[in-house]
């Protein structure tokens, strides 16, 4: 059976940061340096946000000039898609913009990075119905809110994309099973294993967070040399009665 990958766009394949920051600075009409997630920065409140998401969906196409993060990789994992018989399915949430629609746009931006005839969902809500809905195997998702909607509703596996060094973020997600890498190049190797083990053990019993765990030592035997590592304590030599000269002790009795 072939795996059933659910791949995010925004924060997985496309810097939707970079892209929501340039329109910001635009429509704004004012630096808005140092913005990088636009729903909760401090130097945009509701108002603003609004404003940006309203100049976004009067631009015409506006999904199709975002950047990709790692073009290669997306390209790659088409490659391992048809040499595998994986079924990818993109899903994302993008609200309108003007000209085509959403899927079109996200179709048209996934061809020009390399992944030819991508198929694009385009569902807001639960990634966990989502999930069960499409028989996922994994859900590739920059979110842990989505993530973990993921591993507790349905019996795929899920795989956070965390760019931005987080260790409490990552804790979180290790704790509940899931796997953290932060870029694409990095989750692939991943899918490959994945591909090998699902057919051994499919179901909630295989974690991908354990992949990720530092291997444990389980040889508990004492080096070769154990001086080397556990120097042998001091220790006093004991005294010991110092001998008589049977000369001596001659003298001793004749005097």
């Amino acid at each position: 059976m072939s795996l059933r990958i659910g791949v995010d766009i925004d924060g997985v394949l496309a810097d939707f940061r970079t892209a929501f920051h340039a329109t910001a600075q635009r429509c704004l009409n004012r630096d808005v340096t140092g913005v990088n997630d636009p729903k909760s920065s401090e130097q945009l409140d509701d108002r603003d946000v609004r404003r940006v998401w309203d100049f976004i969906a009067r631009t015409t196409n506006w999904w199709m000039d975002l950047q990709p993060y790692e073009q290669d990789q997306i390209a790659r994992l088409y490659d391992l898609t048809r040499a595998a018989r994986w079924e990818v399915i993109f899903v994302t949430n993008r609200p309108p913009s003007a000209g085509d629609s959403v899927q079109f746009q996200t179709q048209w931006w996934l061809e020009r990075q390399g992944f030819y005839l991508p198929a694009v969902l385009t569902v807001p809500g639960s990634r966990g119905e989502l999930a069960n809905a499409l028989r996922l195997d994994v859900l590739i998702d920059d979110l842990l809110r989505n993530c973990v909607d993921v591993v507790t509703g349905s019996a795929a596996k899920a795989l956070l994309m965390l760019r931005d060094e987080d260790d409490t973020m990552r804790q979180h997600a290790m704790n509940r099973g899931i796997g953290v890498v932060p870029t694409l190049a990095q989750a692939l190797p991943v899918l490959e294993h994945l591909h090998e083990e699902m057919p051994k053990r499919r179901g909630r019993l295989l974690r991908l967070a354990d992949w990720f765990k530092p291997a444990q030592n389980a040889n508990h035997t004492l080096p070769h040399n154990p001086r080397l590592t556990q120097p042998l304590p001091e220790r006093t030599r004991p005294q010991l009665p110092t001998p008589h000269h049977p000369t001596a002790r001659r003298e001793e009795t004749q005097g």
